[in-house]
């Protein structure tokens, strides 16, 4: 499956968990549920990924987790938040950076109609 189709297919997936929950839940709560929602899809999804840095050539585990990484390919990461702020991108921008990965999702179920709660993030 190609990029652009797999980034559909996660968006179709939580626009499904947006119209049966709504806004107001934890992140935690949203994450479960699209996890479970893709994986019955047919995806491939992994749940709170840990990513490490590299410190003085090794790697170093600190603490940072992919929310969910679809297909080997797309890095989801789950907010539920009033608004995205410059920090959301930075913090997707870093967990490609150090994953290897090229394309996120950052997807905020905390909106009135979910398509204003996505952006797509490339390196």
């Amino acid at each position: 499956m190609d990029v652009n189709a797999l980034t559909e297919q996660v968006i179709a997936g939580a626009i499904e968990v947006h119209r049966e929950l709504g806004p107001g839940l934890l992140e935690s709560a949203y994450e479960v549920c699209l996890f479970q929602e893709l994986m019955e899809r047919g995806l491939r999804v992994q749940r709170q990924l840990p990513v490490a840095i590299t410190y003085h050539g090794k790697p170093v585990e600190c603490g940072y987790r992919i929310d969910l990484l679809v297909e080997s390919t797309v890095v989801v990461e789950i907010k539920s938040v009033s608004g995205f702020e410059r920090i959301h991108l930075a913090q997707m921008l870093t967990y490609l950076k150090l994953s290897g990965h090229r394309i996120g999702l950052l997807i905020n179920f905390n909106v009135p109609l979910l398509k204003e709660g996505v952006r797509r993030v490339s390196l």
